[in-house]
Order: structure tokens, then C-alpha cells, then sequence
């Protein structure tokens, strides 16, 4: 019998990490094989090089290792970038940003024609995958009007809508034909206007409409804290009951992405997630590891109490 040296035993065990972390995704890698992910990019991912690089590996690495990746963005930072340059006003209103007709064709302009080519560019790197649409391309989301909500009164915050449909075929249709949908958040009214779409809310209401077995939305924070701002503490789980419930107790920023949670989740998606967009490849430590690193939210009838994906 053979004895390897020992310098090569070293280096065989110094690989066995790498073989044991392969080995802890398996039963992930089963389970989701073949699933849709929604996944609302957003956050210092999209302004931080690095960040957006990692990004688009993992979204690729999810379309190589059998799931099917839908990538819906907003675009704030950058739409903010673009009305400064112009000098137009940017302003908000219960946290939501008062959109004039020029504020937007500058949010038209920003999204479908920066952000979401740069996207689309950064996943082509590694294949012929993404593919970009907004939603107003094919009907996919079709809004109403919405009016903020200040001292329990409506104000007009201008072309800011809510989804009230979705047609997904087209989204389906890319899907199937193993592309990477990349999604901007602005939707077309009946009334003929276009509409800019806060990006949680349209992640949540596309992830409903494929059936999705998860939504994950990226953020600029660790998950959703216990005590915010007494404590650190993030939860690592929650039913939709207790989400429910704390919801009035939430900053604004955080509001429209737990929002999203919820209605994701009482729409039949299986968990819906909240992870720091921070974090290098944030979307594979939460899929593909046991403990997970975000917030992640279930039915109230999910008796899992896992810190991976459910």
C-alpha cells in the first residue's frame, strides 16, 4: 500500500472544508431544485462594486444549481443621483418619494436604462442568462394611483401606484426558457400613466403571482430586530401572526419590506426573507447553509424552526 507524503496529506485536509461545505448544501440543493426565488436587490448592493459583483455570482450560481432566479430592483440612490444632476427636488412623503410627471421620466430613465442594463450586464458576464423588462413590458404589472398617509390623511404624492395585477406569462416564458428575469419596479395604470412601484411591494406581489418558494429582500440592515433601538437582537424567525403584530411598531424603511413579507407569505410563497445586501454573497449563506443569516418568515401552520431556508 501507498502512503502519500505528508505534504500532500496537508493539502488534502486542508481542502476537506471546502468538501464539508459542499456536503451541507445537498439537502438544500435537493429540496429547491427547480423552485423560483424572487429576489428584490436593493440597498448598498447596488452602489457598492464589489457587492454588485458577488450579487450576480450568486444569482447566477442559483440558475447553474437548479433553482430559477427573478430578479426584481428599485433604484433609489441612483434616481436621487440623477435628480440632483438635473436639478429637480427630490422629496418624500411618509416615506415614499413624491413622483412629479419629470421626476418620472427621470425614474423611467434611471431604472430601465442604467440600473437594470448594468444588472443585466454584470449576470451576462458569466452567460447568455438575464434578461430585462419592466413592468410595463407585456402588461406583467398593471397599478393604480397611490396616496400617502399623513396624520390619518390622504396626500397626493403624485405617479406613485400600487399593483392591483400581474401577468406573469412573459415572466414564466423567460423562466422556462432558462433566462434570468430582470425586473424593473415601474408599472402601467388603466388610466394610461406610468407609475413608479416601491420594488419590496412589486417583489412581493410577482412572488405571489409565480408561486414562488421564496422571496429574499436585499437591505442595508441585519434582519428584522427584536427591540430596534434598544437592541441588536435580530429574529431569525417569525409566523406571519407575529409579523402582523409588529408591524405598527416598525421605522418606515423598514415597513414596506416586512410589508412585502407578510403578504408574500398569506399569498402562498413559502418564506419570505429579509438579508444584509451587506454581507458578500448574503443570498447563498442564507439558502445553502444550516444556520442562515437573515430574518426569514413563515405560515403560521410551519412548525419549522430551522435558521436556513424553511
Amino acid at each position: 500500500m501507498q502512503i502519500a507524503p505528508k505534504g500532500e496529506q496537508a493539502r488534502s485536509n486542508a481542502a476537506l472544508p471546502k468538501a464539508r461545505t459542499l456536503i451541507e448544501a445537498l439537502p438544500w440543493l435537493e429540496r429547491f431544485h427547480g423552485k423560483t426565488v424572487v429576489i428584490k436587490f436593493g440597498g448598498n448592493a447596488m452602489v457598492d462594486e464589489d457587492l454588485k459583483a458577488a450579487f450576480a455570482q450568486d444569482v447566477v450560481f442559483l440558475r447553474y444549481a437548479g433553482l430559477h432566479p427573478v430578479v426584481v430592483h428599485g433604484g433609489g440612490p441612483q434616481i436621487s443621483a440623477q435628480l440632483d444632476k438635473l436639478g429637480l427636488e427630490s422629496s418624500f412623503t411618509a416615506g415614499l418619494r413624491v413622483t412629479t410627471p419629470e421626476t418620472m421620466d427621470v425614474v423611467r430613465m434611471v431604472l430601465a436604462g442604467q440600473v437594470q442594463r448594468e444588472l443585466v450586464g454584470l449576470l451576462n458576464t458569466h452567460g447568455p442568462f438575464a434578461v430585462g423588462m419592466t413592468g410595463e413590458d407585456a402588461h406583467t404589472m398593471t397599478a393604480v394611483k397611490r396616496y400617502a398617509v399623513v396624520d390619518g390623511e390622504q396626500v397626493d404624492i403624485g405617479l406613485v401606484g400600487d399593483i392591483v395585477n400581474i401577468e406573469a406569462g412573459a415572466v414564466k416564458a423567460l423562466i422556462a426558457d432558462g433566462r434570468i428575469p430582470v425586473i424593473s419596479s415601474i408599472a402601467r395604470g388603466a388610466d394610461g400613466h406610468v407609475y413608479n412601484i416601491n420594488a419590496d411591494t412589486a417583489a412581493s406581489a410577482l412572488a405571489a403571482a409565480l408561486g414562488a418558494e421564496m422571496l429574499v429582500v436585499l437591505t442595508d440592515v441585519e434582519g428584522l430586530y427584536k427591540d430596534w433601538p434598544n437592541s441588536d437582537d435580530v429574529i431569525s424567525q417569525l409566523t406571519a401572526s407575529e409579523l402582523e403584530e409588529m408591524l405598527p411598531t416598525l421605522a418606515s424603511g423598514m415597513l414596506p419590506k416586512m410589508e412585502g413579507c407578510l403578504r408574500a407569505v398569506r399569498s402562498g410563497v413559502g418564506t419570505a426573507r429579509v438579508l444584509d445586501g451587506r454581507v458578500q454573497h448574503s443570498l447563498l449563506l442564507e439558502i445553502f447553509t444550516d444556520e442562515g443569516i437573515g430574518t426569514m418568515v413563515v405560515p403560521d401552520d410551519d412548525t419549522t424552526v430551522l435558521g436556513g431556508l424553511a
